[in-house]
């Protein structure tokens, strides 16, 4: 014959240690005689409890708020002995117990998370990017310890409003002295990475849900400025006694007419030249930040500097293609270069590699693909930026041509009335 099992709730307040007319709310479960007590984390009024009912009494909203998380308490516990039931288990008080604080779970921390995205993914991802990782990973350890006053937390714990704490923990950060606040895009990319982080967590079952799913990134927009065909052709056209200027002045003009980043072109050598398909010699590397393959086709600019350099104290030295400078070095004299100029604009070395995207490629008529593909982009989208500056590109001298039209159509409209006079 089937033992028959005999389960009971009892939502209860210890009036025993009640202080100030606040008594602790408990859950007691009652399996077969034997019972355990669950704390509940909540207090109640002891002359609003009602002890037969097991709720309290009122209409008020704190009331109806106790009242639907002691059904809820109810329903789960209930479920719990249901889920035991099904996996044909021992069914004891305890058991439910454990199953409704999911203790029979594995549950999995914020630093374990960590830990294994830093062990597993770390050897995927480029040390810069992995440095980027452990950055966000210390700013987050430091809002637990604000926040929470924990140095962890467990991941099913992880709710919208952690995020939304993140973000403002963040804004508010204070740095050491002599360094920036944390620009909002910024805030965005330790966001995006603890976003990453948690969607591994999730697709490993290490949490039900994703906190994620009603976040949404909030990244200003930041224009690429590039030069202007005229600006270009001022910088190679420009001429100075200083060797130092000379030498970054080529440089910045071989990645205008190439769309290597700087860390690319510093690391450049006569491996690098290869027959392309077309039989012409190509530059064929490995982008350093991405280890994404590029191909550039090289052009005549870009080759009378490589000819240039090719018999060259510096590069006899470094083995290189290229003089090697510092990134610091090449962007203090590139602003030295633009204000003996007439670019009224903060002159960088990356903005060569944003010139050959708008200016030398798509301006041109070359194929966004094709640029993508030049420029090491894993994602077309990424490219698609620069698309977006040449369409305002052409807006702005459309309406520079309108005004112009306009200003023609004035003076025709005046003098034929003058003549009418």
């Amino acid at each position: 014959m089937k033992a028959t099992t005999t389960v009971s709730i009892l939502i209860w307040v210890n009036t025993s240690r009640a202080k100030d007319g606040q008594a602790e709310l408990f859950a007691r479960v009652t399996v077969n005689q034997k019972r355990v007590n669950i704390s509940l984390k909540r207090k109640v009024d002891i002359s609003t409890w009602e002890k037969g009912r097991g709720c309290v009494r009122g209409n008020g909203a704190k009331a109806r708020i106790l009242n639907q998380y002691i059904d809820q308490v109810k329903s789960e516990l209930f479920q719990a002995y249901q889920d035991l039931r099904v996996e044909k288990v021992l069914i004891t008080s305890e058991a439910i117990k454990s199953k409704f604080l999911r203790e029979d779970q594995d549950r999995h921390t914020m630093l374990e998370m960590f830990e294994y995205h830093n062990k597993k993914m770390g050897s995927k991802l480029h040390p810069v990017t992995l440095r980027h990782y452990l950055t966000s990973q210390k700013y987050l350890n430091e809002f637990m310890k604000s926040e929470y006053k924990k140095p962890n937390l467990y991941l099913n714990n992880l709710k919208y409003s952690f995020l939304i704490g993140f973000e403002n923990f963040l804004l508010n950060y204070k740095p050491k002295k002599g360094y920036p606040k944390i620009g909002n895009n910024t805030i965005m990319k330790h966001i995006q990475r603890l976003r990453k982080m948690i969607t591994m967590a999730y697709h490993m079952e290490w949490i039900d849900k994703d906190p994620f799913v009603k976040f949404k990134s909030s990244f200003d927009k930041s224009e690429r400025d590039f030069l202007s065909q005229r600006e270009l052709d001022f910088i190679e056209e420009y001429s100075n006694d200083s060797e130092r200027l000379m030498v970054v002045k080529d440089l910045f003009v071989f990645s205008c007419y190439t769309g290597i980043s700087y860390i690319d072109v510093m690391n450049l050598t006569e491996e690098n030249l290869l027959f392309g398909i077309d039989g012409n010699i190509w530059i064929i590397t490995k982008r350093h930040k991405t280890d994404t393959p590029v191909k550039v086709p090289i052009l005549p600019q870009a080759q009378l500097i490589l000819d240039k350099y090719k018999i060259h104290p510096r590069t006899d030295i470094s083995k290189t293609l290229l003089p090697v400078i510092s990134n610091q070095k090449i962007n203090s004299y590139l602003k030295e270069i633009a204000g003996l100029s007439e670019i009224n604009k903060k002159l960088t070395f990356h903005m060569a590699r944003h010139t050959f995207a708008t200016t030398v490629t798509l301006s041109n008529g070359v194929p966004i693909e094709t640029v993508s593909k030049m420029l090491g982009h894993t994602k077309i989208t990424t490219t698609q930026i620069y698309a977006k500056v040449i369409e305002r590109k052409v807006s702005d001298d459309m309406n520079n041509l309108r005004s112009v039209l306009k200003s023609k159509e004035e003076k025709c409209y005046k003098k034929t009335k003058i003549n009418i006079c």
